[in-house]
């Protein structure tokens, strides 16, 4: 939940630019949420701070019923690393691992090495995203779909409650760009995580729960 968040930069000096100007939001729980609105228009800013990359210059911002303001440096990390996951437009993953190897890496960086138990859930990730065939390929030995689709897997590795997905569809054909999108719903769906997907793609946003738009800064109201 996001109360009064804003975000300046060059905050004190002559050229200090507000860029978020009090934004309010509420995710709800299991909800599947687009985030959309014109290049420049601080989607990038929100998302950033969503996913605790950044802070913002005031305002509350409430993680998994966490106030993050209270919270210092090392407790923001162990936060976004268990409770938040990531999906890019570029699908970030290693190229010197496997499928699985990517997919194990958050549980492999949490749990300080890797474990039977974590392979298996690495795998049965790969098999929900129907990738069970390409657990052992080097990552960049699959097409730009199956790419994507184990970097959702990787997403969703640490059981987040919420996953920020930043345009994922967005380097993608229409049927991969679909593919994505349909095991995305199908994930929010089986397990309940949270999704807000920023997307230029208003025929996917449209099939989502709801949809926030974002417009100098600003969230705009919906007419009515």
């Amino acid at each position: 939940m996001l109360k009064a968040v804003r975000k300046s930069y060059a905050v004190g000096l002559p050229t200090e630019t507000e860029v978020l100007h009090g934004i309010d939001l509420e995710l709800e729980r299991g909800g599947f949420v687009a985030l959309v609105g014109p290049s420049g228009s601080g989607k990038s800013t929100l998302l950033n701070i969503i996913g605790l990359l950044d802070r913002p210059t005031s305002g509350e911002l409430a993680i998994a019923g966490h106030t993050t303001s209270e919270l210092d440096d090392a407790q923001i990390t162990h936060l976004r690393g268990h409770r938040i996951g990531f999906v890019f437009q570029s699908h970030l993953l290693i190229s010197a691992f496997t499928a699985l190897e990517n997919v194990m890496m958050p549980m492999v960086v949490a749990h300080g090495r890797a474990t039977a138990e974590i392979e298996a859930r690495g795998l049965q990730l790969l098999g929900r995203m129907g990738l069970s065939q390409f657990a052992n390929n080097g990552a960049f030995n699959m097409s730009g779909g199956q790419q994507q689709r184990v970097a959702v897997a990787r997403a969703l590795a640490m059981q987040p409650d919420l996953i920020l997905a930043d345009e994922p569809t967005g380097n993608l054909d229409s049927k991969s760009a679909e593919g994505v999108f349909a095991l995305m719903r199908q994930e929010n769906l089986r397990s309940g995580t949270s999704f807000l997907i920023v997307t230029h793609n208003m025929d996917l946003a449209r099939r989502c729960d709801r949809i926030v738009t974002v417009v100098d800064g600003r969230i705009e109201k919906s007419p009515g």
